[in-house]
């Protein structure tokens, strides 16, 4: 029989950490994964994830994120592996617009350093961007763009360096408690655990303990534009963006391959997808010419035709915050998943707050936001 004190499900950025952050307290840490870490189908896939400090979501998340952007750099130096860049961040939209208001709001609650241009300074400064009159930039100087399959490998070798063991391409068949954690099958072996932790992203359905979650799996789609002056889309010149626009909102990424911008499209919809493995490889046409005209009208500085498009599968909740905490109805087990896009930016404090809940350690931050009983 194989033991570990904790078992993580899921190696993707969130499970990563947590296993990085439970390795390098000293608990024997076994992570199981159905890919290979870093692969394209989950919601750690994609070339750029957005990391920001003044947030939409709530200004409660700001203390969250100041902890992860210290984390990030940790990881970045015990890995030597360059995985943030603080290229600044801009939330474009109208005055009003509650997404505007909401980032505003949280920057100056916490006094965070930031920016807000009107249409004409914010046309000279970012002429990247396509502004119209009554539309506002909000600046945030710390935000920037993470690279999440780097990311994924830095955490898990960090991870292995501090004794955890990562069995790639070991789906899960078989979970049961024990009278003293918890059974898991996998790959025809059997392997007992104290405490289980799981980190299954779009997954999370898949697995019997899990299914009665409120986690809906839905699609999300990227389409990369090539720019006519690359120098003027790399992440020195063009902030990542959050553009919210009446018929074209966007996520927006400078250029990291030498060649293209990112967008993820907002305003044409993420289909819900029965099971991850549903997930498809491409967009439908409609999809595509939607994207090439958001570019088309927003983007000037970019060629209109998608040149390359990635899909990946993720997990939302009813209200778009994570579950993270103890597992309903289960002993000796803790559940993140859930985290409806904007996860990502906080997975290394997420899984230091998982390693705390494992240990019995109160968290150093309120999390009952996130409450996974709290549809319950």
């Amino acid at each position: 029989m194989n033991r570990a004190r904790v078992a993580v499900i899921g190696t993707g950025v969130i499970g990563a950490m947590t296993a990085w952050q439970l390795a390098r307290r000293g608990l024997e840490v076994l992570a199981f994964d159905s890919h290979s870490p870093g692969h394209d189908r989950g919601a750690s896939a994609g070339e750029s994830r957005i990391f920001r400090t003044a947030y939409k979501e709530g200004a409660e998340y700001v203390p969250l994120l100041r902890r992860s952007g210290q984390l990030w750099r940790e990881l970045e130096q015990a890995s030597g592996t360059r995985l943030l860049t603080r290229c600044g961040g801009l939330t474009i939209g109208g005055s009003e617009h509650p997404d505007v208001v909401a980032v505003r709001r949280s920057a100056e609650e916490h006094g965070l350093d930031h920016e807000v241009l009107a249409a004409d300074a914010a046309r000279k400064r970012f002429p990247q961007h396509r502004i119209e009159d009554e539309e506002v930039m909000v600046l945030d100087p710390e935000a920037g763009v993470l690279r999440p399959e780097p990311a994924v490998q830095a955490a898990l070798r960090c991870a292995g360096e501090a004794g955890a063991r990562v069995l790639s391409h070991h789906p899960v068949t078989g979970l049961a408690e024990t009278a003293g954690g918890w059974r898991i099958t996998s790959a025809g072996r059997e392997f007992d655990a104290d405490h289980i932790v799981f980190a299954p992203g779009p997954w999370a359905r898949a697995l019997e303990p899990l299914r009665a979650l409120p986690v809906e799996i839905r699609t999300i789609a990227a389409c990369w534009f090539a720019a006519r002056d690359v120098a003027l889309h790399r992440p020195d010149r063009l902030p990542i963006a959050i553009r919210r626009h009446p018929e074209a909102g966007f996520s927006c990424f400078p250029v990291l391959d030498g060649v293209a911008i990112k967008i993820v499209p907002h305003h044409l919809g993420w289909p819900v997808l029965e099971r991850p493995g549903d997930l498809p490889r491409s967009v439908t046409p409609e999809f595509a010419r939607g994207a090439a005209d958001a570019a088309a009208r927003l983007l000037p500085g970019v060629v209109p035709h998608p040149i390359r498009i990635g899909t990946f599968a993720e997990g939302f909740t009813p209200d778009e915050h994570a579950l993270l905490g103890p597992l309903p109805g289960a002993r000796h087990a803790t559940v993140l998943t859930g985290f409806s896009g904007h996860g990502f930016k906080l997975a290394p404090v997420f899984g230091e707050i998982a390693a705390d809940l494992v240990l019995g350690t109160e968290p150093a931050y309120d999390i009952s936001r996130l409450d996974p009983d709290r549809f319950g």
